[in-house]
């Protein structure tokens, strides 16, 4: 079996990750994408390669200086539920967070998944920047049905007190 590798995009990728993105357009939980708009953001995605043939993809895609959305998550079938989005959205959220973002958001028909990553379903109007770049000039505006999810990726302090760290095990003589 080959290795799974989870690597940064490459705009070579982009003939790959276009009909990866493609194929699974049919579903319907894609925002259409050209193949000139996945040269231009290759560098913003994430694959998963494996044995050279991209299986996965996720893109960490700017909004704002303080939001970035996961877009175009998409995992060819025979590589579901076996965690492979969970990774490239882990991965996603470390680069975020790397490069300054505050909170990380995503549109989705099924909630599920992205509760299971920690997002909180939140009200479409948390989003400005995300409705002011898509969903203005969407047909479907007001009435796509999808779920605004958001995912603070700073610490939350209460009263200047920063939640404690997890407890370790410490082993006694």
């Amino acid at each position: 079996m080959n290795e799974l590798v989870i690597r940064t995009a490459t705009p070579a990728d982009a003939p790959a990750l276009y009909a990866l993105i493609a194929s699974h357009q049919s579903e319907g939980h894609l925002l259409p994408r050209t193949i000139d708009d996945v040269r231009e953001h290759a560098h913003h995605f994430v694959v998963c390669d494996v044995g050279g043939a991209l299986k996965a993809c996720a893109e960490l895609a700017p909004l704002s200086a303080r939001l970035a959305e996961v877009r175009s998550l998409v995992v060819a079938g025979d590589y579901r539920r076996v965690g492979v989005a969970a990774r490239l959205v882990s991965e996603l959220r470390v680069r975020a967070k790397a490069s300054g973002f505050t909170s990380l958001c995503a549109l989705t028909h099924d909630a599920r998944f992205f509760v299971r990553q920690n997002f909180s379903i939140v009200p479409h109007v948390w989003l400005p920047e995300k409705i002011a770049k898509d969903c203005h000039g969407c047909t479907l505006f007001r009435q796509c049905g999808q779920y605004a999810m958001l995912l603070p990726l700073t610490e939350i302090v209460r009263h200047g007190v920063k939640p404690a760290a997890a407890p370790r095990r410490v082993a006694v003589a």
